[in-house]
């Protein structure tokens, strides 16, 4: 007997006033990153998310970054979570919460992640924030950047992963 899988792919396209995003993902990849928002460190970040999350990621985006890069981040990342969304469908038979620790330079990154679709953040870093990186605005994301996006990354891999154990979706109620 073959087992057969739906594609986990997500697009999402978003215009607005301010940027114009593309967004595609494929959480079946092996880690191919297309992308180009303008900003060098974020896309950087993006192509880590995708080599250490196994991505195949494509991200397109054109915003006002003669305002500042603000806006192209957060349209980025809002159309990237709505990507994700869409390919997870009603996330029948993933893992759902995962965790990962990951050691960098100086830096220890810790990430855990759960695809309820419920939104929550704690964030806690050292006080020694680089306030830029380049031309990039550490406050948008954070320092010690690069080990935060490779923890979620490896995080986000392994919520996403397929696990032959779960029927269904993984939650007493049933709907995520």
């Amino acid at each position: 007997m073959t087992e057969t899988r739906h594609r986990r792919y997500g697009r999402v396209a978003r215009t607005t006033k301010e940027s114009s995003v593309l967004v595609e993902i494929d959480l079946d990849g092996t880690g191919v990153a297309d992308i180009d928002t303008g900003i060098g460190f974020y896309d950087h970040m993006l192509a880590q998310l995708s080599k250490h999350g196994l991505f195949d990621l494509l991200v397109k985006t054109t915003g006002d970054l003669h305002v500042d890069s603000h806006h192209t981040i957060e349209d980025t990342a809002l159309a990237l979570g709505g990507a994700f969304r869409e390919a997870l469908g009603d996330k029948a038979g993933i893992r759902r919460f995962a965790n990962a620790a990951v050691p960098l330079d100086e830096t220890l990154a810790e990430a855990v992640v759960d695809l309820s679709g419920r939104p929550y953040l704690v964030h806690e870093e050292p006080d020694r924030m680089a306030p830029m990186i380049g031309a990039y605005d550490t406050t948008l994301t954070r320092h010690i950047v690069e080990a935060q996006f490779k923890a979620v990354a490896r995080a986000l891999r392994d919520a996403c992963a397929p696990d032959p154990r779960v029927t269904g979706v993984p939650s007493t109620k049933g709907v995520l």
